[in-house]
């Protein structure tokens, strides 16, 4: 029995891992969860589930009051004072941002396995994440469905016999636009991507391809491959979700359903392939073709940008991290243009001290100053 901690519970990807659990409650206990702002699924959670101990963003005595066998945390600090507990075996990341950072560094140093949906964590420290899982001599399993699609298509074989990774990318809300075309799209377009179901931040990384950048990173450091074994193609069904090229030639693929259960499934109930009564299942029928294209690295600069980023290493994975993060949020606010995404990240880099291997504070401190430096940017505009 895996006793589950749950961090970000109320997301796209927390919610649908509550799917999960629910159908494999023979495996799968739900002993600790962390919510943002939405009181009432929490509610909803604490009712329903057996839950030790809970997070808030606010102090919430009301709350504390009604489920007095809930032990609550809050606070800036409180994700992390959780990540330390010792009565839970499996930390699921689903955190939202650079916030999922310090929890999953305390947890691996807590002795806890990961199973991680939060691409910040190893873009900002990926070598001192798989330091300290080597150190502490825990394990990480991915969530995210390219990485989840990689390692599924990698088991049985040889890292050596590798040729490269391939990860495949929807192409996002605008993806038949042209770069001229991005200087006039507005926020309600933005939000509907073609077909993944997330919440609004990842789907402006979607339209953007930083989440594409970002997962190309991740997977430098999920799977010990050069930068330059990992490449990304363009795929408009999302029926492909990675791919493994092998030096004889030959590539596996991972096909199925847009449904991050399945990829939630693979990673909490690995090396199991059970069904159950939420599993989709692909259907031929309704797909006649898959299409694959080139990146565009012109029309999708950010691409580019994250493996540059990744080759450097050091700091500069925080810094691309923050600068992304104030910048979507400007956007969100309409305060500036979808094109203004781009630009205020490659002005963050260009003005930002690169630290060739930082500190876990360092590396805390740069995200900071990135997201800084792009409200100053925009105050300036």
């Amino acid at each position: 029995m895996k006793r589950l901690m749950l961090m970000g519970a109320s997301g796209s990807i927390g919610t649908q891992s509550i799917d999960v659990i629910k159908q494999h409650s023979d495996e799968l206990e739900l002993v600790s969860v962390s919510v943002g702002h939405n009181i009432e699924y929490l509610i909803k959670i604490l009712k329903e589930f057996r839950i030790r101990y809970a997070y808030t963003i606010e102090e919430n005595p009301q709350l504390a009051s009604s489920f007095p066998e809930t032990k609550f945390y809050f606070g800036d600090d409180g994700l992390v004072q959780m990540a330390a507990l010792k009565d839970y075996d499996v930390l699921v990341n689903a955190l939202v941002g650079f916030v999922g950072f310090k929890p999953t560094v305390t947890a691996i140093k807590n002795r806890k396995d990961i199973a991680l949906a939060n691409k910040e964590t190893l873009v900002a420290g990926g070598r001192i994440i798989n330091e300290l899982l080597a150190e502490y001599k825990v394990s990480l399993n991915p969530i995210d469905s390219e990485h989840v699609a990689i390692w599924q298509c990698m088991q049985g074989h040889d890292k050596a016999d590798i040729r490269r990774l391939i990860i495949t990318a929807s192409g996002g809300s605008f993806r038949g636009y042209t770069r001229d075309q991005l200087a006039d799209v507005k926020l309600e377009q933005a939000l509907k991507h073609p077909v993944w179901n997330m919440g609004s931040k990842i789907t402006i990384d979607s339209s953007t391809m930083m989440n594409k950048g970002f997962e190309i990173i991740e997977a430098h450091y999920l799977f010990d491959l050069p930068y330059d074994k990992i490449d990304v193609v363009l795929h408009k069904e999302a029926a492909v979700h990675s791919m493994v090229e092998y030096n004889d030639g030959s590539i596996i693929a991972q096909i199925g359903v847009p449904d991050m259960r399945l990829m939630i499934k693979y990673a909490l109930l690995y090396p199991k392939h059970k069904g159950d009564k939420v599993t989709s299942y692909f259907d031929f029928d309704k797909i006649s073709s898959l299409n694959f294209l080139k990146m565009d690295y012109s029309r999708y600069p950010l691409v580019r940008l994250a493996k540059q980023v990744g080759s450097f290493e050091g700091n500069f994975g925080a810094v691309l991290i923050g600068a992304n993060d104030e910048a979507v949020a400007l956007f969100l606010k309409e305060r500036i243009r979808f094109v203004d995404i781009e630009a205020y990240i490659f002005k963050t880099l260009k003005a930002a001290r690169f630290i060739k291997e930082p500190t876990v504070d360092q590396i805390i401190d740069s995200h900071r100053w990135a997201k800084e430096y792009v409200d100053q940017l925009w105050a300036n505009s």
